[in-house]
């Protein structure tokens, strides 16, 4: 990249949210010193170096000062995210995140290599393919996990409560995550996990219901339970959408940002908004993202019993800026706040419900992860940084005859039913 271009592109980066008010004479004065080093480098440094890596650094280090979501996306990095809008990659199926320099994994995919070798939330991978993880940042973590289907790949793992490493050798399969699955319970109740926000996910909860409804008795169905848990988010329409389908009018969430184009709100529909049956919302610590924004609107309409764990608690929104070169910038730019005004933003949705979940394996807290662990994170939009209530277990239940949390929600529908039954009666 030319050094003017260079110095063009950085002065948009660093204005891009500033208000005229601020002395562009600092910005330039900044600008000169990385300029400096940059040509000192150049043209002193032992080894010739390449400017792209150069820029591409400093773009990294620029990045690293802010929030653990915003980041620098090489081209490869860039098409690769785009895929994942879609739910199919190469890959082993894991959730990962940073936290103080340390990669881990928030929650393996259902079905994928990870989740079937037995890798579990909370372990902390030290290394990929023999390389350590101390000094890679979260994008190039992906990368290195992601791969063709049938590449082999090794990790060395820490798990809390275990001294010594664990070596997994896997193999990369095709993941292809299905959005939405359903199961009809005691032939009245639906049952709908919603694994990731994708681009059809509303569409495919909808064709769900329908088939739910051709299957039960007069085609009423007596409730539903979505399960939302260690759903990472997606994308913010379609968690808009979903969200819409359960609320007949009023608003669903709103951002607020520096920039007026970040400032926005999203309402409901009366227009094929599902009946008024009992709804229950399953949560954990691995909801997070678009997840929190369904079972936050959902919960302050009254619309749903939400049951479960603290969830993760990010409440910002980033926006993906392709660059010239193919790659991209993936920036927070807005916080999303529920119908009531409530920021989740390192706090959480707090269930109705809290139920510590069952299941073999109890993880103790520090093995647990969630927004406020993560380094740079920033603050809830009160101000207030206050830890939020934690149980000492972690839900990794696959089976949904031995889901405890599950047959909880089952309870509380035949409970209902049968409060009904009995005014009914009466």
């Amino acid at each position: 990249m030319h050094i003017n271009k260079l110095i063009a592109f950085l002065l948009v980066c660093s204005c891009f949210f500033v208000s005229p008010a601020i002395a562009a004479d600092d910005d330039y004065k900044n600008l000169e010193i990385f300029t400096d080093i940059y040509s000192l480098i150049r043209a002193n440094y032992v080894e010739d170096v390449d400017s792209k890596q150069l820029i591409y650094g400093a773009i990294k280090g620029m990045l690293a000062t802010l929030d653990p979501h915003s980041s620098f996306l090489t081209p490869d990095m860039y098409s690769e995210m785009q895929a994942d809008t879609h739910g199919e990659f190469g890959g082993l199926g894991i959730e990962i995140t940073l936290q103080s320099n340390t990669l881990l994994v928030v929650s393996p995919i259902e079905g994928t290599p990870a989740d079937k070798a037995g890798v579990q939330a909370g372990d902390e991978i030290i290394e990929i393919d023999g390389v350590s993880t101390a000094d890679v940042d979260i994008m190039e973590a992906v990368s290195m996990l992601r791969g063709p289907q049938g590449k082999p790949v090794s990790l060395v793992i820490k798990r809390p409560g275990i001294n010594e490493p664990i070596a997994f050798n896997l193999i990369r399969d095709l993941i292809q995550i299905v959005s939405v699955k359903g199961q009809l319970l005691n032939d009245k109740y639906g049952y709908i996990r919603i694994a990731q926000f994708q681009d059809r996910t509303a569409d495919e909860l909808k064709d769900q219901l329908i088939a739910f409804r051709a299957a039960v008795a007069d085609n009423i169905l007596q409730g539903v339970i979505l399960d939302l848990r260690n759903n990472p988010g997606g994308l913010l329409d379609q968690a808009v959408a979903v969200s819409d389908l359960f609320i007949g009018d009023g608003l669903i969430v709103y951002t607020e940002g520096r920039d007026p184009q970040s400032q926005l709100e999203f309402r409901a529909h009366s227009e094929g908004t599902e009946p008024l049956y009992p709804l229950i919302v399953l949560i954990n610590g691995g909801s997070a993202s678009a997840a929190e924004i369904v079972s936050g609107a959902l919960q302050d309409h009254g619309r749903a019993v939400i049951m479960g764990e603290q969830s993760f608690g990010k409440g910002s929104v980033q926006t993906m800026i392709p660059m010239s070169d193919g790659s991209g910038l993936k920036l927070t730019t807005a916080r999303y706040f529920t119908p009531k005004g409530r920021s989740i933003q390192a706090l959480g949705i707090t269930p109705d419900i809290l139920v510590p979940l069952l299941f073999e394996r109890a993880v103790s807290v520090a093995g647990k992860v969630r927004e406020s662990d993560l380094q740079n994170h920033f603050l809830p939009a009160t101000g207030s940084d206050d830890p939020v209530p934690l149980d000492n277990m972690v839900s990794n239940i696959k089976n949904v005859s031995e889901d405890y949390l599950l047959q909880r929600a089952v309870d509380l529908f035949k409970g209902l039913s049968i409060i009904s039954k009995q005014r009914k009666a009466n």
